[in-house]
């Protein structure tokens, strides 16, 4: 039986293009990924067959503009889609954000800002030259953020720097828990830029290029056995003097910074994984209790009261949380309204952390075979929990952003 869509095209009212890769992508994650997902986490095992999957599907171009020969998807259509093929393996979804962010950053984010002719021109000119790689090649990019320190979250600059040189730029630094590592075509690393050595470093100045990762001085180093999401894995990337040349960068210089901030929605694309992991976590627990999970026996345990408050509590808050990311995602634009912005953070908050919270209640309804690792719920569990640690909206930075909003206006203090 094919499983209904976590966003029903009419009662959530879908635009057809959504309708039809919602359910692409449901399709193909059912049939293709589902079944692979539990070698993938035993192994922590990039999931390569998938990505042939995904390109064969036309889905690796699922953010380039239509007028680069992409399928043009928005940030919302991206999501929803995103979200489907969360729900049946976990670590796929987060890593193809980590490829679709480079197209949808430099795509639909940037054309909706109002950048000079001259930039945006050679913006484009620069873009293509990326998309063409992902369309024609297959190439899969990947976005090392995190460094161990607050330059992810925002508060300072990138301590990887690119040192401005003859022809391009010199790469030299570290990335943490960089998806794909060893796996990707090329990494978008997000970095400071130098006009000289001595420069000081600042946020305004951050580079988004794109390094080969077949370029010398790039080294995959570190191991990779972590709780859960283990299929992204997320070892460290060594910059080591790496040139690239200028028609490398996906954004031109300056432009990341305005981007970060006008855009602030760009960075809740690590969500729609975590809702697909909720839908998941709740299907099973139905499935389970109405005795129709594949390859167990048809044994019903839905007539126990207790079981059915645990459900209905699921439901509740499954669809809470749904409501609030649809909405927040439904007004993602450039320069949101405060109340946006807090919606925002509100939806990334409820997503990560009732993922987990969702998946804990169904281990506890399902009861002790659900820890069997031959059931996937005990896999959703472990990738769920992974949600609330990930930059630059950790649960934490959540609920730090909102509790200030919230008290404060801007510029204000307490001496006011």
């Amino acid at each position: 039986m094919t499983d209904q869509p976590i966003f029903d095209p009419e009662a959530w009212k879908l635009t057809d293009k959504q309708a039809e890769l919602t359910a692409r992508a449901r399709a193909l994650a059912a049939e293709k990924f589902a079944p692979r997902a539990p070698k993938y986490d035993r192994e922590a095992t990039f999931p390569t067959e998938n990505y042939r999957d995904l390109a064969e599907a036309g889905l690796l171009g699922i953010c380039i503009p239509e007028s680069e020969g992409g399928i043009g998807a928005d940030l919302k259509t991206y999501m929803l889609t995103a979200a489907e093929i969360g729900r049946y393996c976990g670590a796929t979804a987060l890593t193809f954000n980590m490829h679709v962010s480079s197209c949808l950053w430099t795509g639909d984010l940037l054309d909706k800002l109002d950048l000079d002719p001259e930039t945006r021109a050679r913006h484009h000119a620069m873009r293509r030259i990326h998309y063409r790689r992902v369309l024609e090649e297959g190439a899969i990019y990947a976005q090392p953020f995190s460094e161990g320190g607050a330059a992810a979250a925002g508060f300072k600059a990138f301590g990887t720097t690119a040192l401005k040189v003859d022809g391009g730029w010199r790469v030299t630094g570290k990335k943490i828990f960089a998806s794909l590592a060893g796996h990707a075509d090329y990494y978008g690393v997000l970095c400071t830029a130098l006009h000289s050595p001595d420069e000081e470093p600042s946020r305004r100045n951050t580079m988004y290029l794109a390094v080969p990762a077949t370029a010398e001085g790039v080294k995959v180093v570190g191991d990779w056995d972590p709780l859960g999401m283990r299929g992204t894995v997320s070892r460290n990337l060594l910059f080591e003097d790496v040139f690239v040349p200028d028609e490398a960068q996906l954004m031109p210089e300056g432009v990341y910074a305005a981007a970060a901030s006008r855009w602030p929605h760009m960075f809740m694309t690590l969500t729609p994984t975590y809702m697909g992991l909720a839908q998941a976590a709740y299907d099973f627990t139905v499935a389970y209790l109405r005795g129709e999970v594949p390859g167990m026996p048809p044994v019903k345990r839905r007539m126990y009261p207790t079981k059915q408050l645990a459900v209905a509590q699921m439901r509740v808050m499954l669809e809470a949380t749904k409501a609030v990311w649809f909405q927040a995602i439904s007004e993602a634009r450039p320069d949101p309204s405060k109340d946006s912005l807090m919606r925002a953070w509100s939806a990334q908050y409820m997503v990560m952390e009732n993922a987990n919270e969702i998946a804990q209640l169904a281990i506890r309804t399902c009861g002790g075979q659900s820890m069997l690792r031959s059931l996937p719920l005990e896999r959703l569990y472990r990738d769920s929990r992974c949600g609330s640690l990930m930059l630059p909206w950790t649960a934490e930075l959540c609920l730090d952003k909102l509790g200030r909003e919230a008290l404060y206006e801007p510029g204000e203090t307490d001496d006011d």
